[in-house]
């Protein structure tokens, strides 16, 4: 997968060649070069230098010097990287995109998380992502604290509201979601719609676009006998509040869909 993306990238970029670099610097040109975090963040996608330098060739040495995880500070050194100039100049921005993209949602992760401690909720991630890079994003929400919900429609049932209006009903819907033998979340908009998900036995409901006062009285009314997510809104500045009421879990989309990108810049020198 990783290397499938790359591909991509580097084709994007580079394209026929790098005409400017090819221009500048002889073919000989050895050089040394140094990822170096600008600001706080949490480091990810450093996996993916590797795939980068053996796409191009060029490159003698590669040495990762932080994890993915790594809370970093300014002019923190994440990797560096020695060999052909031309090869260094030609990865840069690529390998720039890569590392400060997921570095930004790993930061982003964290500080969701940071914000919901000492309570029993945890910080659930979702499928707005960047198309292609799903994996990727999800790796870094994850090594950044938060717990990865459904990679994608494979591999866990939810039941929204969509759904429910195609089937017919809630209990419809469940019904027949039950004959996949999974676990079965149900996304309800309404009291009704909540009671009738609970005398159907469903176990995990979401609820969406509550305000902290309404989730925790609708989660007063399921009083234990399901678990709740909470989601629509959700930001960093009222996780917390979110995170009070009572909740399991709060999912929220800014984590990967709004995360910016964080300072990393790229020190060459020759060699």
């Amino acid at each position: 997968m990783i290397e499938e993306i790359v591909r991509l990238a580097l084709e994007e970029d580079i394209g026929a060649g790098d005409i400017t670099t090819r221009a500048c610097v002889p073919e000989q040109c050895q050089a040394r070069g140094e990822f170096v975090a600008r600001e706080r963040l949490v480091a990810a996608g450093l996996e993916v230098l590797p795939a980068i330098y053996n796409a191009r060739g060029g490159v003698d040495q590669l040495t990762i010097l932080k994890r993915n995880g790594s809370i970093c500070g300014p002019d923190d050194v994440l990797a560096t990287v020695r060999g052909r100039a031309r090869t260094l100049l030609e990865c840069e921005r690529v390998a720039l995109n890569f590392l400060q993209r997921l570095s930004g949602v790993a930061t982003d992760a964290r500080d969701f998380a940071s914000a919901v401690e000492r309570t029993n909720c945890r910080v659930l991630d979702t499928r707005k992502t960047t198309p292609g890079l799903r994996e990727l994003e999800k790796r870094a929400a994850a090594v950044g604290g938060v717990i990865n919900h459904r990679m994608g429609l494979f591999d866990a049932v939810l039941v929204k509201n969509n759904h429910i209006a195609a089937a017919g009903g809630v209990r419809q819907a469940i019904l027949r979601a039950r004959c996949l033998g999974m676990p079965v979340e149900v996304e309800v908009r309404t009291r009704e719609e909540l009671r009738e998900a609970l005398d159907c036995g469903v176990t995990h409901l979401l609820l969406d676009n509550l305000t902290p006062g309404e989730a925790r009285d609708w989660i007063g009314e399921i009083d234990g006998r399901a678990k709740v997510e909470l989601s629509g809104g959700i930001t960093l500045d009222n996780v917390r509040a979110y995170a009070e009421t009572g909740a399991d879990f709060v999912s929220s989309g800014a984590i990967t869909h709004s995360a910016c990108a964080v300072d990393i810049s790229f020190r060459m020198e020759l060699s």
